[in-house]
């Protein structure tokens, strides 16, 4: 399997994680799990083109690209309000942490083949690479919740996965060997 398409599987599959961590509905929790999803893509993502990555240097492109990313707090923030602000919050807060997850990973994409690294690229160039991808992002996340069946099933496999590995029942490795075919079915 080539890179780009391997790539492809990552992100995707990231932002399938990143639009359920947008939908926590409590208020910044939900901003800090995104933040997590976007850092550990790329993890994979350097590990697949063979680029040295420190969870600092991912903290640091992520916030140099999302900005303080105020809607997105914004959105978190509605959600405080009870009843509809949850429903609404979680919604949009939803498929904005998918399309910057989308947008975060073909940013890394787009860097990491040109042979460089997170330390060296050109911030402006990728900020615009950043906005550009995120508007294609929000069409990817649309055209993933057209398949929210499916979505829905692998999240609760995944989350009796999670608690099956919580209690010891299945190892780290299993566990995560489940969730990568689980992933790969949407």
């Amino acid at each position: 399997m080539s890179k780009q398409i391997e790539a492809e599987k990552i992100i995707r599959s990231h932002v399938l994680w990143a639009m359920g961590g947008g939908l926590i509905p409590l208020p910044l929790v939900d901003f800090a799990a995104v933040t997590a999803i976007q850092l550990e893509m790329l993890q994979q993502l350097a590990n697949l083109y063979e680029v040295n990555y420190s969870q600092n240097v991912g903290k640091t492109f992520v916030s140099a690209l999302t900005g303080t990313t105020l809607a997105s707090i914004g959105a978190s923030m509605i959600k405080a309000i009870p009843g509809i602000g949850s429903i609404v919050g979680g919604a949009s807060m939803s498929v904005m942490s998918g399309a910057s997850t989308y947008a975060v990973g073909q940013v890394a994409i787009n860097i990491f083949s040109d042979s460089g690294s997170l330390l060296d690229f050109n911030i402006e160039n990728a900020k615009k690479a950043y906005e550009s991808a995120y508007k294609k992002g929000k069409s990817y996340v649309s055209d993933l919740e057209d398949n929210q069946d499916e979505v829905t099933n692998v999240y609760e496999s995944l989350e009796k996965l999670g608690k099956l590995r919580q209690q010891g029942i299945l190892s780290e490795e299993e566990f995560e060997a489940k969730k990568k075919e689980l992933l790969e079915r949407i």
